[in-house]
């Protein structure tokens, strides 16, 4: 009999184990890493106090309390500790509590590419900084401070003590008045590096306002029993359209990633960071795009999201199953890199880019009881993106990508872009601009809107690309018959690939019993 394994979530048998198209045999060890990284975040729980103190000017730990960790927020990335603050003055009408978040060094491949975790808060901390120097009628959360796992810490300006803050003001002044860049908020202290040195070993963290419940709840708590509800969810949908608009309005000179450097400016120079890229290096599938990597045109950046899908293919030992499957798979990605020119207008080349938030999910954005947004949540995965990747959410139906139903989905996109239009002809003109609800409307019409959902989703282009971009074109054709010819396109020792990774996938069955104690070759 065959053992019991544990994931993050569930427990898991060989049977469904050896039934998934993703790597079980890489996330059969996050179970025991969280329990050892959860275990040394409890050991440091003084160490958190104080860090909490200082972040915000506190003269005493005494008056913050860590919780219990039954009490943590852990997502598929972070963990989020609450940290309560009794007799906060300085609260300004905020929350009373804090949330320190770390990143998860098991999930955002930190052991392939060290320094992932340290990406990622920096990602995160600019695009908190450019929202709100840029949008401020966006709602998020307050950012304290952060820190990178080095030790390196950044504070809020206005809690640093009297004489530190006074000097930093008037150097902010004083370079606004001289007309040269200003500094984030955001302020290095040289006197406070060695308590995030003793703190948590290889990780960072930013310490954010915890959004309570009167501030509003997430919409994944009423969204699947309300969202047929008209007037809640037109009131989401003219929140959205206006959140959507306020950060498409400023164009942007490339694409990537915002991050405050080490004297505390906001910089546009990191690679343009989304949740795939750190994913699939986590399970040791290099993407070959470098952290400094920036992009100043649209197809550079496409073919390089191609080739982490090629990398993808390339390196997941469990990634074809059989020959059809192989050419099936080889035949959709050389296709993608084929029709690509057929799905952007040149005209948009080389932009406009406009801040996007790629991970705009249900428990990532937060609402009142009528559904007006109050607040949206972990940013990590923000970055400038080109204007035809802006997208409606894909979840309007509730659908995974790969099971979309257009006609569907087009009922609830068509009513979500007749609120953005209507909220788009109240604000300014922008001859520089071209209007957010006009392009969308054009990536629908040409397909645009399905090629994004593939390129950007390494297990759902395969479906999305037959079912939604190859059938306009060949609608005549079957699959099969397209990937007879189309293999040799995308390898050029087509055979030779194949049959290294069917070995692959022999290979990895083979250590998937003994994971799971099972004997023989079923």
């Amino acid at each position: 009999m065959s053992k019991t394994r544990h994931l993050l979530k569930e427990d898991i048998t060989y049977s469904f184990a050896k039934s998934q198209e993703i790597n079980i045999l890489h996330q059969l060890d996050y179970y025991d890493k969280r329990d050892r990284f959860f275990a040394h975040l409890e050991s440091r729980r003084a160490w958190m106090k104080r860090v909490v103190a200082q972040h915000l000017g506190l003269k005493s730990t005494k008056v913050c309390h860590v919780a219990d960790m039954e009490n943590w927020y852990c997502g598929s990335f972070n963990v989020c500790i609450p940290v309560t603050i009794s007799d906060w003055k300085d609260r300004r009408q905020l929350g009373s509590d804090v949330l320190m978040r770390f990143p998860l060094p098991y999930r955002v491949g930190e052991e392939f590419q060290p320094g992932n975790g340290d990406e990622k808060i920096q990602c995160e901390a600019g695009a908190y900084a450019w929202l709100e120097e840029n949008c401020p009628d966006v709602p998020i959360p307050q950012l304290y401070g952060f820190a990178m796992s080095s030790g390196e810490t950044f504070t809020r300006v206005e809690y640093l003590p009297t004489i530190s803050r006074w000097f930093q003001l008037l150097r902010r002044q004083l370079l606004s008045w001289l007309g040269y860049p200003v500094p984030t908020p955001y302020v290095r202290p040289l006197n406070r590096r060695h308590i995030s040195l003793d703190g948590v070993i290889g990780a960072g963290y930013i310490l954010i306002e915890k959004i309570e419940e009167r501030q509003g709840t997430m919409l994944s708590k009423t969204w699947f029993k309300k969202h047929d509800d008209i007037e809640l969810r037109t009131n989401f949908f003219q929140d959205l359209s206006r959140i959507l608009l306020s950060i498409s309005r400023i164009p942007l000179p490339r694409i990537g990633s915002f991050v405050v450097n080490s004297d505390g400016y906001l910089s546009l120079n990191n690679r343009p960071l989304s949740v795939e890229i750190q994913g699939l290096e986590n399970e040791r599938i290099p993407t070959d795009m470098p952290r400094d990597f920036t992009y100043s045109t649209v197809e550079s950046y496409l073919y390089d999201l191609l080739r982490v899908h090629d990398n993808r293919l390339k390196n997941q030992p469990n990634a074809v199953l059989n020959v059809p499957d192989a050419g099936y798979q080889m035949s959709a990605l050389a296709g993608m890199r084929t029709t690509l020119p057929l799905f952007f207008r040149r005209e948009h080349c080389r932009g406009p880019f406009v801040f996007s938030l790629t991970d705009l999910h249900q428990s990532n954005i937060f609402v009142d009881d009528d559904w007006h947004i109050t607040c949206l949540v972990d940013l990590e995965w923000a970055c400038s993106r080109p204007i035809e990747m802006v997208e409606p959410p894909y979840w309007l139906t509730n659908k995974p990508v790969d099971s979309m139903d257009p006609e569907e989905y087009d009922s609830h996109r068509t009513e979500l872009m007749a609120v953005m239009a209507t909220e788009e002809r109240k604000m300014p003109t922008d001859r520089t601009m071209p209007r957010l609800s006009r392009v969308m409307e054009d990536a629908w019409s040409r397909g645009t809107f399905w090629y994004t959902l593939a390129i950007t989703s390494p297990t759902g282009l395969f479906k999305l690309f037959y079912k939604h971009i190859q059938q306009p074109w060949f609608s005549k054709h079957k699959p099969e018959e397209v990937g007879e010819i189309m293999p040799f396109f995308w390898a050029k020792n087509a055979g030779k690939f194949v049959a290294k990774k069917l070995s692959d996938k022999k290979k990895y069955d083979h250590e998937l019993r003994l994971a799971f104690g099972v004997k023989g070759t079923n």
